[in-house]
């Protein structure tokens, strides 16, 4: 008993298609023999190898779309929460805080986390250095104890601390604005 299938596919070769689809059919078959020589596949039996390969490459690509979405979601959801909480951050400071946000707080020229009250206290000595308000003795200790401190401070800070005080010391902020901003990023 003939295929149903494989009549079907020659009538339709033989008496409906066009050139442009006898060429497609005619790919089609080449393609098909040459999986037969290249897999010695059966009849109908596809190739294990290939096969296995295919999937592999599909589960590896979705599970690098999902953790490259998932990591796009995270920092979506980052740069929301700090717009929410500190709606009056520029866009470079949410960019640079997000990051900090994602990743540990570290000075790159560091490689250490500084504890709050140390960064604290090292900000106040360096805008006050900045805006010539310190008191010499405390600028003479600091020279005698750290060599040049304002510079290794400045390496110290985290990206999003320079660039808040870079914004301060320009006046392009307030200094209440100083203040809740640096408040906000040594919250996070």
């Amino acid at each position: 008993m003939p295929d149903p299938e494989l009549i079907q596919t020659l009538d339709y070769i033989l008496n409906r298609s066009n050139e442009a689809s006898l060429d497609a059919v005619a790919a089609a078959v080449e393609r098909r023999q040459k999986d037969f020589r290249v897999n010695g596949a059966i009849s109908g039996m596809p190739d294990p190898q290939r096969m296995a390969k295919e999937i592999s490459g599909k589960i590896n690509s979705s599970i690098n779309a999902s953790i490259g979405g998932l990591k796009e979601s995270v920092r979506e959801m980052v740069v929301g929460l700090i717009k929410e909480k500190a709606p009056d951050l520029t866009d470079e400071q949410v960019e640079v805080l997000s990051r900090t946000w994602i990743s540990p707080v570290k000075s790159k020229e560091s490689k250490v986390s500084l504890p709050r009250d140390m960064l604290i206290s090292m900000i106040e000595q360096f805008v006050s250095f900045s805006m010539g308000t310190m008191d010499k003795s405390i600028e003479n200790n600091l020279r005698q104890e750290l060599g040049a401190w304002p510079e290794r401070y400045w390496k110290a800070f985290p990206p999003v601390i320079r660039s808040i005080v870079s914004d301060y010391l320009k006046d392009k902020i307030t200094e209440r604005e100083f203040y809740s901003k640096i408040g906000i990023a040594l919250e996070l």
